[in-house]
């Protein structure tokens, strides 16, 4: 029953409130219009100025969230921002963490598609609250409403933590009530906190982060959260932090695409000449195990972009450092086998709503694509924002969020009345 309850409760989610959607999965269950672009983009409800970084919108409570770099009494510093959703006025603003000075990474490119450095994670949104993981391993609770500081915990500090090249990556995963984070020490590198209190509720195991943000997931009809780290797959139970299963996989340089959950699979995948592979989760008298399906080195590679699926099939980007040229790709999640392939994408980001995926490429443009694994079938296509667009869209209410380094925008994509 109590399944049941979430599948309902997620059925009705009209919000977009952390990096991977509200169930993990990159998915919303909404429709949306892709007609009428013939004579160029839609036009946008609204555009604002977001300087630097490759945050992605979420969304809750009325108001859009993420991070930009700001100039702070000489201080170069991470900031979240609030937008109203009707008139992308900023609410709120407020610094995280302490200044930042990037160690490089931002600068790849061509053409328009090059420069900037900045934020990296994303915010993630849960009951009146704002949380963020900032690039210096600050973990800082918001009051959604005014942007007041309710509680935070510097993990380098706190808990022995080391951060990793280019610093951190990965966004906060909210979950029943916890905020699950990677980046401390030894034998408490995962950590799971109170989401009210900021209280630590479990930290342990020894491993390495990665730029993966972390997923829940239900497997064997058991809810786990899944966190991708330096020696592979490791799935946790919420509550206690106890193992489940773990599986383990190579890593070179950086692993950035969380894990895709479907069914009783889990596809992974990195570049730097790892690639990607599928492992198949069995449970036996309450024990888990890992199979490994398939893994293709250096190929059907996730650089950061993390794929979407639907019925067995992965949409995403699948590429490594190939920007503005890399493709768009269907991969089926069982066999690791190419279905179509089209180029131009980038390491952009995708999502999924309804029947269609949402593409944004790294040079900014939108592109909505039918999910079938039989051909590639291209609905729209609008070139939206200029600027590196290294992050992810968000879709809540009829609405698409997206952004480069430079500017912000809402789409309305509100299925039209026949």
């Amino acid at each position: 029953m109590s399944l049941l309850l979430v599948t309902l409760a997620l059925a009705f989610q009209t919000d977009w409130p952390q990096y991977n959607g509200a169930a993990s999965d990159r998915v919303s269950t909404e429709a949306l219009d892709a007609t009428g672009w013939a004579d160029g983009a839609p036009t946008p409800v609204w555009s604002v100025e977001t300087v630097a970084g490759f945050s992605s919108f979420t969304i809750g409570d009325g108001r859009a969230y993420t991070l930009v770099a700001r100039d702070i009494h000489g201080d170069a510093r991470e900031v979240c921002v609030a937008l109203d959703l009707e008139s992308g006025t900023e609410v709120w603003s407020a610094a995280c963490g302490p200044s930042i000075e990037y160690d490089g990474g931002g600068n790849a490119g061509a053409g328009d598609n090059t420069g900037g450095d900045g934020p990296r994670t994303t915010p993630s949104y849960a009951d009146g609250r704002v949380f963020v993981l900032d690039s210096n391993l600050v973990l800082i609770a918001l009051d959604a409403k005014t942007g007041q500081v309710q509680w935070q915990h510097a993990l380098l500090e706190e808990f022995d933590g080391r951060n990793i090249r280019w610093q951190n990556g990965a966004s906060p995963l909210v979950e029943g009530g916890r905020v699950f984070v990677a980046g401390g020490g030894e034998d408490r590198s995962l950590l799971a906190f109170d989401a009210a209190t900021g209280d630590v509720e479990w930290a342990a195991f020894d491993e390495r982060m990665t730029h993966a943000t972390p997923v829940a997931a239900t497997l064997h009809g058991v809810r786990q959260v899944i966190f991708y780290v330096q020696s592979g797959l490791v799935a946790v139970a919420p509550d206690t932090g106890a193992e489940l299963w773990r599986a383990p996989y190579k890593y070179k340089v950086s692993s950035a695409a969380s894990p895709v959950v479907h069914g009783d699979m889990v596809f992974l995948s990195a570049g730097y000449g790892v690639g990607g592979g599928t492992y198949r989760i069995d449970e036996d008298g309450g024990a888990f195990s890992a199979e490994l399906l398939w893994q293709t080195p250096n190929k059907q590679i996730n650089h950061w972009s993390t794929p979407v699926c639907k019925d067995g099939f992965l949409y995403g980007m699948f590429s490594f450092k190939k920007y503005g040229e890399g493709p768009l790709a269907c991969i089926d999640m069982r066999t690791g086998e190419t279905q179509w392939s089209t180029p131009g994408f980038g390491p952009g980001n995708c999502i999924r709503v309804g029947d269609d995926i949402v593409a944004l490429s790294d040079a900014g443009d939108v592109v909505i694509v039918e999910a079938t694994p039989a051909a590639y079938n291209e609905r729209a296509r609008a070139s939206v924002l200029r600027g590196k667009c290294w992050s992810s869209p968000a879709f809540a209410d009829g609405q698409l969020y997206v952004r480069s380094t430079r500017t912000g925008v809402r789409l309305d994509l509100t299925p039209r009345a026949d």
